[in-house]
């Protein structure tokens, strides 16, 4: 059974976010899980469809991204395989390789989009809180100051994965970068993204766009986002 997670805080994003990406899940993926949302909403079940279940974070002072880091706690009480979607993904695809990638212990992550970082991108995770609790959660309340002076939670996840050795030996692996694509970087019209290797397409075997910044998928009038999203 895979935990299929996502997080619904704050007001950038409207409750129909949650719906679609439940829906995109159902259509997409044949293992069998659950889906779980964390969110800090007043009974958002009672305007939703399916089998959902909500949660929510036991800290409270934590804004926008810094909320996933959560996700990690021993409090979520996430137990087995988790893989963790962003709202703004666009399901296009079977992903039953994505939820079932490696073992159960497997800390699956996907590269940046950005060919010039050494990042890793939290859009699209799969742990296990066996490992992510101690590697991740525990470090981060250890220095929890200096990490949120960088600039989001996959910087400070990158930083304290590839930290850990033993983690990084044991347990780290890699998505296929054809299983994801960036909308944003897909879209771009200038020119500078043109050239050489700052060359950005949409991968014919995708199993997932990623629409981190903007635009959104409902703003967009691509017709594959489109039959998705609706």
């Amino acid at each position: 059974m895979i935990n299929v997670v996502c997080v619904y805080y704050g007001t950038k994003y409207s409750l129909d976010y949650v719906q679609v990406l439940y829906n995109m899940v159902q259509r997409h993926l044949t293992v069998p899980h659950k889906f779980i949302c964390f969110s800090d909403h007043v009974k958002p079940q009672k305007l939703l469809k399916g089998d959902i279940t909500f949660r929510k974070f036991k800290h409270h002072d934590y804004d926008g991204w810094w909320n996933k880091l959560q996700l990690f706690s021993e409090e979520a009480h996430l137990i087995g395989p988790c893989l963790y979607l962003d709202l703004d993904v666009v399901i296009l695809d079977n992903i039953d390789e994505i939820a079932t990638f490696g073992d159960d212990m497997t800390f699956g992550v996907i590269n940046d989009f950005n060919p010039g970082t050494k990042e890793f991108n939290s859009s699209v995770m799969k742990f296990n809180n066996e490992v992510a609790t101690k590697v991740i959660w525990n470090k981060f309340l250890e220095d929890k100051a200096n990490l949120m002076a960088l600039q989001g939670d996959q910087n400070v996840m990158t930083k304290l994965i590839k930290s850990n050795k033993k983690i990084a030996q044991d347990n780290l692996k890699v998505m296929p970068d054809e299983w994801t694509f960036s909308y944003k970087w897909f879209s771009r019209t200038d020119p500078r993204f043109e050239k050489g290797r700052w060359t950005f397409e949409k991968k014919q075997n995708a199993k997932i766009a990623v629409f981190h910044g903007e635009p959104r998928p409902h703003e967009s009038n691509e017709k594959w986002v489109q039959k998705e999203w609706n």
